[in-house]
């Protein structure tokens, strides 16, 4: 330090430091840094990415540095304790996946994904904990002393799974769009009720004896938890809605609105311990479809990036800190306890899928074959919840090291080995692929048309399905709840919607374009000049000029015209005034040839009176005119030509 000396009140010093004050903001902030910097580098070489997972690498370089720290005995960073995680990390995640969800797909597979999300995860539970606590009957195992709720509850947490590895295989091979949204949905929904069954089973774990009422008691408060979960969400989504309705004269602060009440919502279900993963899921559904129509469009932008880089930023750090624990945390090493869950999660989220698909497939118009199977099977990855809530157990299970290595065993074993091979063994099987998701307006037309006809068709069956419900809601939507949280209540055709948002979307990526590739568009010094030479009087031309230059197009724009669009933009409907126009256009141009005496006919004596033939002149304009029905002697019938 330096210090001032000298005078009689003591000694001032001239600098100073105080580290614990700002350690553990400091700490943070060099961790996503460095996390932020290894995710630069992966995508500075875009092909280590296409077959290595960027969850491999981030946990790879998280080894790295956990080797490090080991080696040098320093302490591993304490940020993933049940408050953090479940309060900081967790909600970015759960907000960025229902934000983005594709919406039609979901709805049109809700109840396959609901399926496969809500018993197949009760199915792995219940089989993976029952399997363990069969195995840990064995005395030569040396697990004896893990009872059948503990079983269950580390069942519970392996069954988390998180297909962002596969979810990216498949968008980038283009695998068809049921079983993308089947593995999205159930990756969603399987977070939701992964937790609630850890909260159920981590209190069944502390009773010393579990009755029978107690397992209906839990039956009950899981539907409790997940009708509560969803109620909370909607109510808190509308009431975003409602507040950003009257935010148009302050926009700058409508994005705040959208993470406000979302972790708003979240939070209040944790107050009342309902399912708070389905609370921001349901409010970020239903802000998407209703706030982003109140607020501007640098408002949305606003709200998709800072909601991306959030969940981004949250599972970069769950990656990276999975790499630091391996090496930096105590583990209790159980070859035979390890092995078997290996194999019994594989086993089980095999029979499971195989065993609900052949439920489902008789309800789907879309079936899934054994190919589409193995698909949903081999995509069930482990990631960051698992690894999140086994390193939240309480400190009282006597065997929690034990889990947290076979969860990270579980862990590295489907991020690295399934991450890796997913891709050429789903080429090499040649899952079904679908079209590129080309949005058009033609599309668009198509797909409102059949869903009225099949609408239609099953109200006069008295059949009901996702189409009737679907409107029945619009019609509800368009009537009362439009017209209370939408400050523009005017239903938009979905035609209309569509066309603003690919416009929207051709000039987002017109200005992502490298400058390189923007010398066609015009530049402001450009428009400048135009505006200048705009203001200058014009040349008037003379009527014999603009007669010629008249007759020029008449007689040859129609051919452009049939070889162009009615429109510019790729996007809009054909115009069937173009045909009418070339004809009218081909009327006149006969009507002054006719004028103009280049038709010569031909003496009456050499045809009959009922056909009368004209020939034509050489040059004239009807043999442009008519270029494809000039018959070989060069003449024309009387009709032909009217």
């Amino acid at each position: 330090w330096f210090e001032i000396k000298g005078t009689e009140r003591g000694r001032l010093p001239v600098f100073t430091m105080d580290y614990p004050r700002i350690q553990v903001p400091f700490e943070f902030t060099l961790w996503v840094l460095l996390a932020s910097f290894s995710k630069i580098g992966f995508n500075i070489y875009h092909k280590i990415t296409i077959w290595i997972p960027e969850s491999c690498l981030l946990i790879s370089i998280g080894l790295i540095v956990g080797a490090i720290m080991h080696s040098v005995k320093e302490e591993p960073p304490a940020v993933l304790d049940t408050d953090v995680f479940f309060l900081y990390m967790l909600p970015p995640i759960v907000l960025d996946n229902g934000y983005f969800m594709p919406t039609r797909p979901f709805y049109e597979n809700v109840g396959t994904v609901l399926w496969y999300a809500v018993v197949g995860t009760l199915w792995n539970s219940v089989g993976i904990g029952l399997s363990l606590y069969a195995i840990c009957q064995f005395e030569v195992f040396g697990v004896q002393d893990i009872n059948l709720q503990e079983n269950l509850l580390f069942a519970s947490i392996i069954s988390a799974v998180d297909p962002v590895a596969a979810l990216n295989v498949f968008e980038d091979i283009g695998v068809n769009e049921q079983i993308y949204i089947v593995i999205f949905g159930e990756g969603l929904f399987n977070d939701a009720v992964t937790v609630v069954l850890y909260n159920m089973f981590t209190f069944l774990a502390d009773m010393p004896v579990v009755e029978s009422s107690d397992v209906f008691l839990g039956m009950a408060r899981f539907l409790v938890v997940g009708v509560g979960g969803v109620l909370f969400g909607l109510l808190f989504g509308f009431v975003a809605a409602f507040t950003t309705r009257f935010t148009h004269k302050t926009r700058s602060i409508e994005p705040l609105f959208v993470f406000m009440f979302s972790y708003l919502a979240y939070l209040v279900a944790e107050l009342f311990a309902i399912s708070s993963v389905l609370a921001i899921i349901m409010c970020a559904v239903t802000m998407k479809y209703y706030v982003e129509e109140n607020v501007s469009q640098r408002s949305c932008t606003t709200i998709r990036h800072v909601v991306k880089m959030l969940a981004t930023i949250s599972e970069t750090l769950i990656f990276f800190f999975l790499g630091v624990v391996t090496i930096t945390t105590e583990h209790e090493w159980n070859w035979a306890y390890i092995l078997f869950t290996l194999l019994f999660a594989f086993v089980w989220r095999g029979i499971g899928i195989l065993v609900l698909t052949q439920i489902v497939n008789p309800f789907r118009t879309i079936t899934f074959n054994f190919k589409d199977q193995f698909g949903l099977a081999y995509g069930g990855l482990r990631g960051a919840i698992c690894f999140a809530l086994v390193f939240t157990l309480p400190e009282n299970f006597s065997r929690k090291n034990l889990f947290v290595t076979a969860s990270i065993a579980i862990i590295i074993f489907t991020v690295f080995i399934q991450g890796i091979s997913i891709r050429p063994i789903v080429e090499y099987i040649n899952i079904r692929r679908t079209n590129k998701d080309l949005k058009t307006i033609n599309v668009e037309v198509h797909s409102r048309m059949m869903e009225h006809v099949v609408s239609g068709v099953e109200d006069l069956c008295g059949q009901w399905s996702h189409y009737y419900w679907k409107d029945k809601f619009k019609k509800f939507n368009d009537r009362i709840l439009r017209r209370i949280l939408l400050r523009d209540n005017r239903a938009e055709s979905s035609i209309v919607s569509l066309y603003k948002k690919l416009e929207l979307q051709s000039a987002i990526d017109l200005l992502d374009t490298p400058m390189g590739d923007l010398s066609a568009a015009p530049s402001i010094v450009s428009l400048h000049d135009e505006k200048r030479d705009s203001s200058r009087p014009k040349k008037k031309f003379l009527a014999a000029d603009v007669r010629k230059m008249h007759d020029i197009l008449a007689k040859n724009m129609y051919k452009i015209r049939q070889k162009t669009t009615a429109y510019t933009n790729r996007y809009n409907l054909p115009d069937n005034s173009q045909t009418r126009e070339i004809l009218i256009r081909r009327h006149a141009s006969i009507r002054r040839s006719l004028g103009s005496g280049s038709l010569r006919e031909l003496p009456s004596n050499s045809v009959p009176r009922s056909q009368k033939y004209y020939s034509l002149q050489p040059g004239s304009d009807l043999e442009s005119a008519f270029p494809l029905r000039r018959r070989s002697h060069g003449q024309f019938p009387e009709n032909k030509v009217q």
